[in-house]
Order: C-alpha cells, then sequence, then structure tokens
C-alpha cells in the first residue's frame, strides 16, 4: 500500500475495488491491526489502530472472503457460541440471533452447516460480523464465488444495514459496486487512483456519448457512410456509438441526418460509461 489517505463518514456504504492483488487485501488486515505498517496512522472512531493490540475491533464486524464455521453446529448455534464468547448476557444473545438470521434469511434454517451452499454460509457470516452490532462492518470479496441470485441476494442485505453500521465492501466485481456504494476508493497497484463520491465519479469521467441502434445492419451501414463528422465511431452490428465533443449538437446532426436519408433508428440514446470502463481507463 503506497502514500494512500481518505476519511469516510458514517452511515455509508464504501466500494474498496480493484482488480486481484491490487492491494484489497493488505489494507483491511491493516484496519483491523493484523499487519503492522511501515508508516502512516488509521483510526477507527478517533481511536488509532495498533498492530497486535486491537482494541478497536471491538467496533468492527469482519467478513472474510472465505468465512470458517464448526460445521457440524447449526446457524442458531454457532451465532449463539459467538455471543457467548463475546460475553454477552443470554437474553441479549438470543434477541440479537434471532433478529440476525432473520435479516439475512436463515431464520427458519435447521441444517447443520455442512450441508449450506456457499451464499447460505456468506449470509450467515455476515450475521456473525454484525452479532456485537458493530460501527464498521468490513467484508472482504462477499459477492466473488456466487451466483447472480447469491450475489443479489448479500447486496440487497448489506443495502438493508447501511443505516445501523458504516460498510466496507472489497471486490473486483464493479457491477457491485454500482448497484450499492455511496463511495468508492480504485486501488491499483497499492495507489488510490480515483476515489470519491460515486455519481459525481461517474460523472466527471464520462465521455459524451449516442447509442444509435438500427432495425437491421445495413440500415446502420448506410447512416456510418453519410456521417460528415469525424468523431470517433464504434459500429457493433445494427449499432453505432458516437462519441460527441458537442452533444447537443450531435443529436441536431444525428436527427437532421436520420430525416434526410428516411431512416427511422428504434433508438438514439445518451450512453453512461460502466465504473469497468472507468476502471480501465485510469488502470491503464
Amino acid at each position: 500500500i503506497d502514500d494512500i489517505s481518505y476519511t469516510l463518514e458514517e452511515g455509508r456504504i464504501f466500494g474498496l475495488i480493484g482488480q486481484n492483488g491490487s492491494g484489497k487485501t493488505t489494507l483491511m488486515k491493516l484496519i483491523l491491526g493484523l499487519l503492522p505498517s511501515t508508516k502512516g496512522k488509521i483510526f477507527i472512531l478517533d481511536e488509532e489502530v495498533s498492530y497486535g493490540y486491537t482494541a478497536t475491533n471491538r467496533h468492527i464486524g469482519y467478513l472474510p472472503d472465505v468465512p470458517s464455521y464448526y460445521p457440524y453446529m447449526t446457524a442458531y448455534e454457532y451465532l449463539m457460541l459467538c455471543g457467548e464468547i463475546t460475553g454477552m448476557p443470554k437474553n441479549v444473545r438470543k434477541e440479537r440471533v434471532e433478529h440476525y438470521l432473520h435479516l439475512v434469511g436463515l431464520a427458519k434454517n435447521k441444517k447443520r452447516i455442512q450441508q449450506f451452499s456457499r451464499g447460505m454460509k456468506q449470509r450467515l457470516g455476515i450475521a456473525q460480523a454484525l452479532i456485537n452490532q458493530p460501527k464498521l462492518l468490513i467484508c472482504d470479496e462477499p459477492t466473488s464465488a456466487l451466483d447472480p441470485i447469491g450475489r443479489k441476494e448479500i447486496l440487497d442485505i448489506l443495502q438493508s444495514i447501511k443505516h445501523e453500521t458504516t460498510v466496507i465492501l472489497s471486490t473486483h466485481i464493479l457491477h457491485d459496486a454500482e448497484q450499492i456504494c455511496d463511495e468508492i476508493a480504485l486501488l491499483h497497484n497499492g495507489k488510490f487512483v480515483i476515489t470519491g463520491n460515486l455519481s459525481e465519479i461517474m460523472t466527471k469521467h464520462s465521455k459524451h456519448q449516442i447509442q444509435v441502434t438500427f432495425h437491421t445492419e445495413n440500415q446502420a451501414c448506410t447512416f456510418l457512410e453519410k456521417l460528415p463528422f469525424n468523431e470517433q465511431i464504434v459500429h457493433k452490428s445494427n449499432s453505432l456509438i458516437i462519441e460527441a465533443k458537442d452533444l447537443t449538437h450531435t443529436q441536431q446532426q444525428l436527427f437532421s441526418l436520420c430525416n434526410a436519408l428516411n431512416l427511422y433508428p428504434s433508438s438514439i440514446e445518451v450512453v453512461q460509461p460502466s465504473l469497468d470502463e472507468i476502471f480501465l481507463e485510469v488502470s491503464r
């Protein structure tokens, strides 16, 4: 990790994104006090993190990328054990276990953990990380090995708890970050190359692009041949993606040309860049 600095406000979902090997797990271990830093300081609620003396972890819930369990236990038994280890009174423990099992959709599940799917284990991991009602929840690649339904379930849970705890979501699946994150930091080769509010980042790095889609590829080719400008154009089957320096002027030209050629596109729309495209652009 190389000279990074960021302040995360409470009640936000923060996307720590980047390719495998970019430093995401290293940074999370530093936040958890599991690795020594060579310089710099990390603060959780104004309290400094110390390597090997992790008092700040009382504020943190953590879901590793591959959580481990006692496979012979049920989800209820496991969470009751977790609460007991932390010294939680039995009546409080029981109430919280029931609450968080309901939150993650496992309230009625009586199976042993060894019979759980990967998605069920991830959901149980979130419940375990929340049992002490932390101020900060750190999730390391929670959706990486899940199918689309499992991924949506995890993202929905994280979205629902934002009012209770701040969330750091580590992921290399940029679409997941787009779905739920308020802020992101894009980590590349140990450095933050983009940080800040997600919507502002999308606006700042957006290019003016217009996609014109025709009913047939021949119509698209005819239209392409008659275009009166040299803006960058990508031709894909029956669609043209046109990069415009002046969005309004380019739209006027496109509408006029459609009318002159007696061509009627199925759609003309302004294209917003994806987080994937922004990531590829800034990490080149």
